[in-house]
Parts: C-alpha cells; structure tokens; sequence
C-alpha cells in the first residue's frame, strides 16, 4: 500500500499481445488504484520457455500505449521477493498456468490471485497455430507441380 492506495502489481511475457492478456490487465486494474504492470525481458522468456516473437523494447511499449496501467516496468526475475518490498504492492495478479507458483508471496502479506486465462488462447498456442499454418502453405507450394511431371535433378 502506498498511502491509503491498494497497488496490483501483474506481470507476464506479453508476447503476441491477444484478449486474454488485456482480459488479466483490465481484472488487475479492478482490484486497485495502482496498477504496475511488470514486462518480462527477453533474457528473462529466454530461461524457461522459448524466446518471444515480439522484441522486448515493443512489448513494453505497447504496455504503456494501453488503457490500464499506471506503470511499466521490466521484470528480470520471477522471483517477487524483493520487488513486494520495492514497489510495496498488496496484490499480485497472474495467470493460472502459474497456479501455486507464487504462493509464497502471501507470507509477504500480499493477496495473490490466479487468473482463469480463457481457454485455447495464448501466445504459445497462436505461434503453433501460425507455423502449422505455414507448413501447410510450405507443403502446397513444395506439391505446386502436377504428378506426372518428371523434375531433372
């Protein structure tokens, strides 16, 4: 809390920017009066899942062009130990493919909340659907030719 002010503090990849991520931030937003929205840094997506689509210095910008958040900041750690103390924020919002992950955080006397995401709709499922998509319009113009005609190689 800062002054009589509840501060949420939510954070995420934020890659391929979709519903369900402005869904998590407008719910955040909800809970406070101050919401800081932390970005993780490619180094950071880079050490558990594989790296984003979307360069970091353009998924932090468009989390400071959207309606919600206060403040953007980038997030270099999964670890919220020392940013409770930093940014002094009483709820933490993050989605629930992350369920138990940082239940510590309430030894901390911070509230966390665990996000239903929508079903099916994520940046990982949107990159696979995009390269199955391109395997299938690579796969057509590998098989453009007819099958009788013979290629010379």
């Amino acid at each position: 809390m800062i002054g009589n002010k509840t501060v949420v503090y939510t954070s995420g990849t934020f890659d391929m920017l979709h519903f369900n991520h402005l869904k998590m931030i407008e719910y955040a937003r909800a809970l406070g009066d101050i919401l800081i929205v932390g970005v993780n840094t490619d180094e950071l997506v880079a050490s558990y899942k594989s790296q984003p689509i979307i360069p970091f210095e353009e998924r932090i910008a468009l989390m400071k062009a959207i309606k919600g958040p206060d403040i953007v900041i980038p997030q270099r750690s999964l670890d919220h130990t020392d940013k409770v103390d930093k940014l002094h924020f009483d709820i933490f919002v993050v989605g629930d493919d992350w369920a138990g992950k940082y239940d510590y955080l309430k030894d901390q006397g911070v509230t966390v909340v665990y996000f239903p995401y929508g079903a099916g709709v994520s940046s990982s499922n949107l990159k696979k659907k995009i390269y199955e998509n391109y395997q299938k319009l690579q796969e057509k113009v590998d098989n453009h030719l007819p099958a009788d005609i013979e290629i010379k190689k």
